[in-house]
């Protein structure tokens, strides 16, 4: 079955003209999809006969809501979302004074492995389609009722692991006749996989880059964030340099604070030591408690941050949203994980 809400809008045009259908059919499917339909009799100003055609040959893929949270402090949505396949991803919406920003997932698990974080603890399952990527978006924008102004590809998953299908998401969600979402309104994240920064660099994509460091210093970052042993931080570091170099902007550096590991006050004169000759934003992030976790969350965050800023580095702290839900990536699709085994373990 053919994935069409996947297809850029010459594709789907292509595939169309392949049926005998005229072009103007590819504008008027590629539409449907990013509204949100459901199903091809959704799409009244399609031929029936074409409807029916559509039915038996592609699919429309639309994930269904396994668990939703809603902050009562401030409005953060977090969804669980089940694919077509039983798999579950998280997104996260979130409300600021400048628009609402949706959190994606760009893969069912990681496998990653740092060391902090919820996600990779089952360890990576598949890839998203570009179609489920985007689904995320529009049906938490549908759901919600909330115009998505921003997204941040930041939830579970590792982007550049899954980056062929993530520029295409991009292409899609980009698009005039879709949810029309700018470059300059997206952030993707990695944890340092140089080829896809290097290879984003080429591409000169206006949207901003997230790196996620959470330490300066080789040996540190090798204990909580495996990825350093393929791809160094001193080789990070040069990478995005290069990237700066190549498209001007200016990329921002993740830091989740941990306590007694990466919250040292010669990390932060490191920091600043490395990033010398680039614009960068440090965002500290306080840690979230992981129950498999041995890591706290550090306790000199305003000291670092002082540190960093002593250097002219320009350091802020992510502001918490969503405190009294499992706002946290991974940690609801973890929660459900386990109790589908305890239920499993009963069942036997």
């Amino acid at each position: 079955m053919t994935d069409l809400k996947s297809k850029t809008l010459p594709e789907l045009t292509d595939f169309l003209k392949s049926m005998g259908q005229p072009a103007f059919r590819g504008k008027q499917v590629f539409t449907w999809l990013h509204r949100g339909v459901r199903s091809f009799e959704e799409m009244t100003n399609l031929p029936k006969a074409l409807r029916d055609q559509l039915a038996e040959n592609c699919v429309i893929t639309a994930p269904t809501v396994a668990r939703k949270q809603v902050s009562a402090l401030d409005g953060t949505r977090k969804y669980l979302w089940e694919l077509s396949d039983g798999n579950c991803i998280e997104t996260v919406l979130m409300q600021y004074h400048h628009g609402n920003t949706v959190c994606i997932s760009s893969q069912v698990g990681c496998r990653m492995g740092c060391a902090f974080c919820a996600s990779t603890i089952a360890g990576k399952v598949r890839d998203l389609t570009p179609s489920e990527m985007l689904d995320q978006v529009l049906f938490t924008q549908l759901d919600s009722g909330l115009e998505i102004s921003n997204i941040v590809l930041m939830g579970i998953g590792e982007p550049m692991d899954n980056l062929d299908n993530v520029l295409r998401f991009l292409e899609l969600v980009n698009h005039p006749d879709g949810l029309n979402i700018g470059m300059r309104h997206i952030s993707l994240s990695t944890c340092g996989v140089i080829p896809g920064i290097r290879r984003l660099a080429e591409l000169g994509l206006q949207l901003t880059l997230s790196v996620s460091l959470h330490a300066p210093d080789s040996e540190t970052r090798s204990k909580i964030m495996p990825v350093n042993r393929a791809y160094d931080v001193e080789q990070l570091f040069d990478a995005c340099h290069d990237y700066f170099q190549k498209t001007g902007r200016r990329i921002s550096f993740e830091y989740a604070m941990i306590d007694g590991v990466n919250d040292h006050d010669w990390q932060a004169d490191l920091i600043a030591q490395k990033l010398r000759g680039m614009p960068g934003h440090v965002n500290l992030i306080p840690l979230n408690d992981v129950a498999e976790s041995p890591f706290k969350p550090s306790r000199r965050i305003e000291a670092f941050q002082k540190r960093l800023e002593s250097h002219h580095i320009t350091a802020t702290v992510r502001r918490s949203l969503g405190g009294d839900i499992d706002a946290s990536c991974g940690q609801l699709r973890r929660k459900a994980m386990l109790e589908q085994a305890k239920k499993g373990e009963r069942s036997q």
